[in-house]
């Protein structure tokens, strides 16, 4: 089990997202795999600034589930820069849910994401500074 949660979110807001009755899992939550994709996605969106161009997710660790997300809640995805290497990039990245949409954040999961930035022909380039 990971650190107790900070206070706030880390980072800044990526993504926002609204948490359906079409993404739960048979106990009636929200999937982990939906949460995983909004964790990418918001990842992805931050990565290209980051990287100013294309990028491609290649790895995802640490992630933990730390409570689950109901349907209703608004899940608010949060990025920050980890590490910036040569042609790759790594993100912590948090999603938290606000029950039926008000109330206190609550952070439901946490991973750090990792993005390789790639050339028009698809292979790793060096990341470059956005402007």
């Amino acid at each position: 089990m990971s650190a107790a949660p900070a206070a706030g979110p880390r980072g800044d807001l990526a993504i926002r997202t609204l948490a359906m009755p079409a993404d739960t899992n048979p106990a009636g939550d929200i999937f982990g795999g939906w949460i995983m994709s909004q964790m990418d996605v918001a990842g992805g969106i931050s990565a290209v600034a980051h990287a100013n161009g294309r990028v491609v997710t290649v790895s995802c660790t640490d992630m933990a589930f730390l409570k689950p997300v109901k349907v209703g809640d608004v899940v608010c995805v949060y990025c920050d820069l980890a590490r910036i290497g040569r042609t790759s990039l790594t993100l912590h990245v948090e999603a938290w849910a606000l029950r039926q949409g008000q109330g206190e954040r609550i952070r439901v999961t946490s991973a750090d994401f990792t993005y390789v930035a790639l050339d028009g022909d698809g292979r790793p380039r060096p990341v470059r500074a956005a402007p």
